[in-house]
């Protein structure tokens, strides 16, 4: 999905042409909560000269009420003119950055914070960093009051077909609605629990990647609501059965290509590709924190479900943390399979960058890789193999982040403050909750 280089003009003649009028102006939170201003389509000439303002004290993690003022600057490549129209007209959206009212960029918006790290990336030599998501989400039925459930939409397993899976027709609905905004799709199945679904669109360069995955959440959120269905990207909201994740191919190109290919090194993988991974095995505890970023996501990291919990590496199986898939060539990638939904992709996406571009600077080796299945060793083995545990809560994995000089650095100041502040406060509130099961446990017992 090729970013297009749209003019001023270009984008008053197809808002003319396709009769929009509303604008939907986008933006993303620290939490990676979509947020919106709409306007009508009389501001887009105020818009278009980076004149819209917006109240910034109202967004999480943004700023003070004494420091409210905000702009926001519109990346024209990003215009899109949603499928779905109302009566008046249809309405179109534009992904924006946050700006200053002194026109400097934000530094607590997480799209500034990715620009940031892709710009320290090409000062290291390197052209783009593509990312190939792998985002999962159930559909739950809803209540008379449109409000949703916890009853599942199926019973289907993986690969399922209907009548067997019955999101399978608004499982089409989506790609066909994501193929109508440019997006392209390359797969589309049920996944192994049931209700749970997987969608998987080409890689991009990280920024559009990390606009795919806030457009397609709205977009499977938007059609699923026409079927009756809630859409969520909960990484566990059962228990018992598989969570969600979202797994990130990545790849580091140069103007000779993909970075991490070499026809001639070991598993015809490059030395940049083994100090990228070197940087990723290093930091793996401490980028949890934003890759898995709430309390919810440590119930899906347990052993069993298929979700990484060890920080290893291979070529052929799929129990480590990082697996190198077999293709080649401009194909050549790593996938990180411990992200889920819940994380803010800019955030997330710049972590990864940040930990693979200290790995090059450091040329940091990986430790050997491990083609067992790391789930049937035990922990004497485990240790023997240098292999280490993912943090196993919200709590362990911020102290691991707030250790790590690098990943704080990924943040930058602004960001990692209002994160760290926010998740400690989610982490004790949770942590003061009595659950049933600990009712059921303990209430007679004691």
């Amino acid at each position: 999905m090729a970013k297009p280089a749209y003019t001023k003009d270009d984008i008053r003649q197809m808002a003319k042409d396709e009769n929009v009028k509303f604008l939907r102006l986008m933006f993303t939170d620290l939490f990676g909560t979509i947020k919106n201003v709409e306007v009508p389509i009389s501001q887009l000439g105020k818009l278009l000269d980076n004149k819209l303002m917006f109240d910034g004290s109202s967004i999480d993690g943004f700023v003070r009420i004494e420091e409210s003022d905000m702009y926001l600057y519109p990346d024209l490549s990003t215009w899109m003119i949603f499928p779905w129209s109302t009566e008046r007209g249809k309405i179109a959206r534009v992904i924006c950055e946050v700006y200053t009212p002194d026109g400097k960029p934000f530094e607590g918006d997480p799209r500034n914070n990715l620009i940031r790290v892709l710009s320290d990336m090409r000062k290291a030599g390197f052209t783009d960093f593509n990312i190939g998501p792998e985002p999962e989400f159930f559909l739950f039925k809803m209540d008379e009051n449109g409000k949703p459930t916890t009853e599942l939409n199926d019973k289907g397993s993986y690969f399922d077909m209907a009548p067997m899976d019955l999101g399978e027709n608004c499982r089409r609905e989506i790609v066909l609605t994501l193929e109508e905004m440019g997006f392209d799709v390359e797969a589309a199945h049920h996944e192994v629990a049931p209700g749970q679904h997987e969608i998987d669109f080409k890689y991009a360069d990280a920024l559009t990647a990390a606009d795919n995955i806030q457009t397609f959440k709205l977009v499977v959120k938007t059609v699923a609501r026409k079927y009756g269905l809630y859409a969520t990207f909960m990484p566990k909201p059962l228990a018992g059965i598989n969570g969600s994740g979202m797994h990130l191919n990545m790849s580091l190109f140069h103007d000779k290509g993909n970075a991490f290919y070499d026809p001639k090194g070991e598993m015809e993988l490059s030395e940049d590709a083994y100090h990228f991974l070197g940087g990723l095995l290093k930091h793996a505890r401490s980028f949890t924190a934003i890759c898995n970023p709430i309390v919810n996501s440590y119930k899906r990291l347990v052993p069993g479900y298929e979700a990484p919990v060890y920080v290893a590496w291979s070529g052929s199986n799929r129990s480590p943390l990082i697996r190198v898939p077999s293709s080649r060539g401009l194909s050549t990638r790593l996938e990180l399979r411990s992200v889920d939904p819940a994380a803010n992709p800019y955030l997330a996406i710049a972590a990864v960058l940040e930990a693979g571009l200290d790995g090059l600077r450091n040329q940091l080796a990986p430790r050997e890789a491990v083609d067992r299945n790391i789930y049937r060793m035990d922990a004497e083995e485990r240790q023997e193999n240098h292999i280490t545990n993912l943090p196993d809560t919200l709590h362990n994995a911020l102290k691991d982040l707030a250790a790590d000089d690098v990943m704080r650095n990924a943040m930058g100041s602004h960001l990692y403050q209002s994160f760290i502040e926010a998740k400690n406060l989610e982490y004790n509130s949770y942590r003061t909750q009595v659950s049933q099961w600990e009712r059921d446990q303990y209430l007679e017992l004691y």
